[in-house]
């Protein structure tokens, strides 16, 4: 069970950030594992577990991020990360397209949320024709996503919108290339205790809605002007 991260967590994080070389990982490693990585891996599970209540019929699985960069892609940065995340999303041949919750912890910030981190071009002209069709239920979801503080609609933009919004209230959607709807803030204090996973649990419940929309776009017919 989560019980909350502790100090030594957020230490070992600007540690990393600051000494981000083998030899100084190697000698704290084993406080990269209990401190940061178990909790990580507890707090994964229980909200995955949650979330597979919610949707019973959704497969889901609950990955937990590599502290290691892919060598190849090191650009002059240190061979670690110095954030952690967990995503619970679908299985790996679904998950550039669906939508994945996850939640991120860094040095000195957090945050959680839901996206669609690679959506294809396809999947947003989907989206766009399925909002023209019935603009009703997005309606819903966004005048929701605009009366609450927690969230906020990010995410890749065009540099020009794409058009056809059916009202003003919808337009956001029409700049959208990649959907991220996102909490961060700076460290508080629930992240070491087991108040995070209340506020993570509110959070997702809220967003559920939002996740069954997105997650049957793929299935839609492709739009008549893009075949």
């Amino acid at each position: 069970m989560f019980t909350g991260f502790t100090d030594a967590t957020v230490d070992f994080l600007w540690g990393i950030r600051f000494n981000n070389e083998r030899p100084w990982f190697e000698a704290h490693k084993e406080t990269y594992l209990s401190e940061l990585y178990r909790p990580m891996k507890d707090l994964g599970a229980e909200i995955y577990e949650f979330l597979s209540e919610q949707r019973q019929n959704d497969p889901m699985v609950c990955r937990i991020s590599r502290i290691y960069r892919d060598a190849r892609r090191l650009h002059g940065r240190g061979p670690y990360k110095d954030h952690l995340w967990f995503c619970v999303e679908r299985p790996a041949e679904d998950w550039t397209t669906r939508p994945t919750f996850w939640f991120e912890l860094g040095p000195d910030y957090w945050g959680y949320g839901m996206g669609c981190w690679m959506a294809r071009p396809m999947d947003m002209a989907k989206l766009r024709s399925r909002i023209i069709r019935d603009p009703k239920p997005m309606e819903k979801l966004t005048k929701a996503l605009r009366g609450q503080t927690e969230f906020t609609l990010g995410g890749d933009t065009y540099k020009r919108p794409k058009a056809g919004a059916p009202s003003e209230l919808l337009a956001p959607w029409f700049q959208m290339k990649t959907i991220s709807i996102t909490h961060e803030e700076k460290l508080t204090e629930e992240l070491f205790s087991r108040d995070v996973v209340d506020r993570i649990k509110t959070g997702y419940t809220f967003l559920l809605p939002y996740y069954d929309y997105f997650l049957t776009l793929p299935s839609d017919p492709e739009p008549e002007t893009l075949k």
